[in-house]
């Protein structure tokens, strides 16, 4: 629910396409907002509007600002990072991301309320039962807590970050949004300094 990881998913597809073959990839969700039923803040409201209009701008990103007057808007990612781990248990976690982004920029629907994430596990084919005992289990919070600290702990302050790690360095790389170069050739210097490991 990163306005910013939005705006660079389309870079980032290009940047995983291309990633050195011994590579893993491993998504980490670093929470943003915790749970909440506070109405968002005409504040936030409005610097939210801004970020979209500001990627809209730089980088062509399309948003649907009907968001704003058909949904009551609450900062709470957590419920949407959950939905995440529920659908990676079922495999599907990419699915779910890409369908949390396209319900909120795209289809002005609000991932952050469980009413939603069910209809998007129905939408992608997960199994409702397993999904609902996932989304809401103690298993999954551990994992999501888990997931925060690690990017705690890799002093992330901006998303999205992206990490390089091998048995020698772990290094934050360069976001770059408009190409997939900037990133890729660090990623290359990197793989071939740890002798292909």
């Amino acid at each position: 629910m990163c306005s910013w990881c939005w705006g660079f998913r389309p870079t980032a597809q290009e940047l995983f396409a291309r990633l050195p073959a011994q590579l893993t990839r491993v998504n980490m969700l670093a929470g943003l907002a915790p749970d909440s039923d506070e109405p968002m803040s005409s504040l936030q409201r409005n610097a939210i509007i801004g970020h979209w209009r500001r990627i809209e701008r730089l980088l062509g990103t399309r948003f649907n600002y009907d968001f704003w007057k058909k949904c009551q808007p609450r900062r709470s990612t957590y419920p949407a990072c959950r939905a995440v781990i529920a659908a990676a248990n079922q495999g599907r976690e990419e699915e779910m991301i890409l369908a949390i982004q396209h319900a909120y920029y795209l289809e002005a629907r609000n991932p952050s309320d469980i009413k939603t994430l069910r209809q998007l596990a129905r939408q992608i084919g997960l199994d409702k039962k397993i999904f609902d005992e996932h989304l809401q289990s103690a298993v999954t919070e551990a994992e999501l807590q888990k997931q925060i600290a690690f990017a705690r702990s890799l002093h992330i302050t901006s998303m999205p970050a992206l990490v390089y790690e091998d048995e020698h360095k772990r290094r934050l790389l360069t976001v770059d949004y408009l190409s997939y170069k900037t990133t890729l050739q660090e990623v290359q210097s990197l793989v071939g300094d740890s002798g292909g490991q």
